[in-house]
């Protein structure tokens, strides 16, 4: 049984686990998906508040796609909570399938996939490559923040999140959705000083991003502060329930 002490880190480590290895059941493109939903946007409001992603835009999304999270993230969780978070996902894909055989293949090859990124953790040169791979995305947007950010300026908290450089110029655009939750990854796997806060560019957008209220509603409301915590307990609990059930 878990001490009550001991249940925050447990609960990151689970939420930690969640957000890598719910990529074995994803189906469509994350890029596809932005592109899409920026096409309903645009028809939707029908005017010239909202237009398409520039060439810029499209190319910084598609650098950020690039880099895959998870075997870096996996690496930075301990085995045997990695373990058990595999497992209940193995479980789930095995009883989907049951569920439902028209998508048997797409859950078996997403299975196979499980068992391979198992393999791959257990080679360090994998998880090199990953972290050299999220390193050269950070400094490549850290350079692009240094060419546009306003510097040594004072402005309100209003005039700085309308004023600050984001990845595509001034903007804040679809390359900067993609890339926030790389940042929150970090800041969830207790990384912001070595990868965010060592930047000094990335430090500010960083914080400035986080009082986007479109940032609060979606990520701050879930996992600001101590309400992470809360996040994490729902999610701990509905692991272990589950499992305890053996609903799968």
């Amino acid at each position: 049984m878990y001490h009550i002490l001991y249940v925050p880190y447990s609960l990151q480590i689970y939420s930690v686990c969640l957000s890598s290895f719910s990529s074995f059941v994803e189906v469509y493109n994350a890029l596809e998906i932005y592109r899409y939903i920026e096409r309903i946007a645009v028809v939707s409001v029908n005017n010239d508040s909202i237009a398409f992603s520039s060439d810029e835009v499209i190319q910084w999304m598609h650098k950020i796609q690039e880099w895959n999270p998870k075997f870096f993230t996996l690496s930075h969780v301990p085995e045997k909570y990695r373990q058990a978070v595999s497992k209940f996902f193995r479980r789930v894909l095995i009883a989907r399938m049951a569920e439902s055989p028209d998508l048997a293949s797409s859950y078996h090859r997403k299975l196979k996939e499980a068992y391979h990124t198992e393999e791959k953790l257990r080679d360090p040169e994998v998880v090199r490559r990953s972290k050299e791979h999220l390193i050269r995305l950070l400094d490549e947007i850290e350079d692009s923040l240094s060419k546009t950010y306003i510097a040594g300026e004072e402005f309100s908290m209003a005039d700085r999140l309308s004023k600050t450089a984001y990845i595509a110029r001034e903007e804040f655009s679809m390359a900067d959705v993609m890339f926030i939750p790389v940042l929150a990854r970090l800041a969830l796997l207790n990384l912001e000083d070595e990868y965010i806060n060592s930047r000094p560019n990335m430090a500010k957008y960083w914080s400035l991003v986080q009082q986007r209220p479109s940032y609060k509603k979606v990520i701050g409301r879930y996992f600001g502060g101590w309400r992470k915590y809360r996040t994490l307990a729902k999610t701990w609990c509905f692991i272990r329930l589950r499992n305890t059930l053996k609903k799968y």
